[in-house]
């Protein structure tokens, strides 16, 4: 049964929907025998039946909750928002100095740009990181009435999994990505005068599309899972399809990617590409304790050694072709 058509009708007083209620009273009247219970039925009982007008109600009230985290992560950010600033103007900072730019200071170009960047934007960002494990708990909450009850097992690992990566999604951009593109775009021009002045404005928006960004294409595996779950798509589906995703992959890889070099475009293009097969891989366990089959161990440690085999292989291309050599600090590979 599609997941959507598991919310239609209503429940009679008695708890049974009313098609069923007319269908054992014709089954009575007629003298025809009950027939076995249908194992479909089974799984649906407990379900919430809902109107229309009840699942409008319903997300009402989860957006309502979802505000109130986020109002109350908001009122905890205040108390920190001179150290969180300090750790929000690091990458450029860091990157000012490396190029050697005097003073390394972001610059404000209008009188409200400090209050409004210090003590309103930026808590509203930390704010939703903080608060994102309720906000994927109230998600949950108004999806799980429409699951069977062997699927709302999934809900800890879920509101767990989700935030987790989202968190990782935040860090992987601040300490990696950001700071590689930040120190790009501050180098840009500098052999020709150009000297970079930076308005807090316009790099607190470039920081805040990088954090949500990245976070959210952490998601991934999340997604591929829930669709999964909902039975929208199958791992044989996601495989057979793997190369138009790789595909996008590169395409969303080179649009963030600031840099021109394929070293950065690696950098952002792997670890997604590594996100849709571990997504891949939940879902193909999670369709195998659908259908009561045990995990083939043969296979996944034959796809692990390919993707082992397939990572010596670009890190051989990269040091040997394109003249790369290790350092000892990150990210190890230079020219």
């Amino acid at each position: 049964m599609a997941f959507f058509d598991r919310f239609k009708g209503e429940k009679s007083p008695s708890g049974e929907s009313s098609d069923s209620s007319k269908s054992k009273a014709l089954a009575l009247k007629t003298g025809a025998n009950t027939p076995p219970p249908d194992p479909e039925d089974a799984e649906e009982e407990g379900m919430l039946r809902m109107s229309f007008l009840g699942h409008l109600e319903e997300v009402r009230r989860r957006i309502f909750l979802m505000l109130i985290g986020i109002a109350v992560a908001f009122t905890l950010s205040l108390t920190f928002c001179n150290p969180l600033w300090v750790a929000v103007q690091a990458p450029a900072h860091d990157a000012l100095v490396s190029l050697g730019i005097k003073p390394p200071n972001l610059v404000a170009i209008e009188p409200m740009e400090q209050f409004t960047i210090i003590w309103f934007k930026l808590p509203t960002l930390v704010a939703i990181f903080l608060s994102s494990p309720w906000i994927i708990y109230q998600v949950w909450a108004f999806i799980s009435p429409g699951l069977y009850k062997k699927e709302r097992r999934f809900a800890a690992p879920f509101i767990l999994v989700s935030a987790g990566l989202f968190i990782l999604g935040g860090c992987f951009a601040y300490f990696v990505a950001f700071r590689f593109g930040i120190t790009f775009l501050l180098g840009v021009g500098r052999d020709v005068g150009v000297t970079p002045m930076i308005s807090i404005n316009y790099y607190f928006d470039l920081f805040v599309n990088v954090m949500l960004g990245i976070g959210l294409v952490f998601e991934l595996p999340v997604i591929i899972f829930f669709l999964t779950l909902i039975r929208v798509v199958s791992p044989k589906f996601l495989i057979a399809h793997s190369r138009y995703a790789i595909l996008g992959i590169v395409i969303v890889a080179a649009v963030v990617t600031p840099t021109p070099d394929i070293f950065n475009l690696l950098l952002f293009a792997v670890p997604m590409c590594m996100l849709f097969y571990v997504g891949i891989f939940a879902s193909y366990i999670l369709v195998l304790k659908r259908e009561g089959r045990k995990l083939p161990w043969t296979m996944i440690l034959g796809i692990v050694g390919l993707v082992l085999a397939l990572a010596a292989g670009v890190l051989a291309f990269v040091i040997f072709i394109l003249h790369y050599h290790w350092i000892p600090a990150w990210p190890f590979l230079a020219k």
